[in-house]
């Protein structure tokens, strides 16, 4: 038997849920059976998977020792500051300013080097993570290509990451602004509404008819600086389809510069040989916040932005230079 108590930010879930993150390793078949026959018990009462448990609560699973030795492997962290900017942090919600060429989350390549490990070391080095018991375990309630900077927000509870991703999926309370260099002179805003459909097998998302599965997809652009041949725009993102302000800049043939999926090769290798420049630029640079209530009323009304890097703001100087 083990016993183990609820700490704040598991505060909320459902018994299943802490169970299946307390012992991460357990095949799900082994955790059903410990409900069925009983095994699992909250506060000395037996309960269903349904149970919600609360900050303090005793949660008790009755398997041998071996089993529990094996399915409660303890998730690697390192206690260490994190080496990015924090935009914002509360209890419950973090705020993190996320450099280009840096994963949000693991790749099917097993790549440790992401955001997500970066987090979970820096509330480790604070005492508000814990390794050997991650009953819940703080992540992103959204996420940025590898090759996008900007702004990403974690929960770092249980009820802040709820209450963040439903937030991000309703979108009414939340404006999302995106800066990006393109191809073209833009003389004015545009509306793009083109439905995309992802092939998981080929890695790309393409424009497709709603009848042919595409899912509606919905990017404002508007002009911010022009030079001669390209643009900085920024985009508004009022839908949150994969890949969409990549895929819906190219289908109007103004593609980011440096993208390497939706891009134009040529324009990239002029960038690279000119200016030195790799990657796409794009970044997420604005988030406001609506009037919230409950666990997110803090960020009610606030706004964040993620500045430019040197780089970036080089590369506009040496196309305004060549302008002149």
């Amino acid at each position: 038997m083990k016993e183990i108590i609820v700490n704040r930010e598991s505060d909320g879930q459902k018994v299943e849920k802490f169970v299946r993150k307390w012992l991460s390793e357990a095949p799900l078949s082994i955790i059903f059976k410990a409900f069925r026959k009983k095994d699992v018990k909250v506060n000395g009462h037996w309960v269903k998977r349904e149970e919600i448990v609360h900050e303090g609560d005793a949660v008790r699973v009755y398997l041998t020792d071996e089993q529990l030795a094996d399915f409660a492997k303890p998730r690697l962290a390192i206690k260490r500051d994190l080496d990015l900017p924090i935009v914002y942090e509360d209890r419950n919600v973090l705020i993190v300013d996320k450099p280009s060429g840096l994963l949000v989350m693991g790749d099917n390549k097993g790549s440790k080097n992401t955001l997500a490990q970066k987090v979970l070391d820096y509330l480790y080095f604070k005492g508000e993570f814990d390794p050997e018991h991650p009953t819940f375990v703080p992540s992103p309630a959204h996420r940025l290509d590898r090759n996008t900077a900007g702004l990403v927000c974690f929960g770092k509870t249980d009820a802040g990451l709820k209450a963040l991703e439903e937030l991000f999926k309703e979108r009414k309370d939340i404006d999302k602004r995106y800066l990006a260099l393109v191809k073209g002179s833009f003389e004015r805003s545009l509306e793009i509404s083109v439905p995309l459909k992802k092939d998981s097998q080929k890695g790309l998302v393409e424009p497709c008819s709603i009848l042919n599965g595409g899912k509606p997809a919905l990017t404002v652009v508007r002009p911010i600086e022009s030079f001669i041949g390209y643009s900085l725009v920024e985009c508004e993102l009022l839908t949150g389809r994969t890949h969409q302000i990549r895929v819906h800049l190219a289908y109007v043939e103004h593609p980011i510069v440096g993208d390497g999926k939706y891009g134009d090769f040529e324009t990239n290798r002029l960038f690279e040989r000119q200016f030195g420049w790799k990657g796409q630029f794009l970044r997420a640079y604005k988030l406001t916040f609506g009037q919230l209530k409950g666990i997110l009323s803090p960020l009610s009304g606030q706004s964040f932005a993620s500045p430019l890097s040197k780089k970036e703001e080089d590369l506009l100087m040496a196309l305004r230079n060549k302008g002149e």
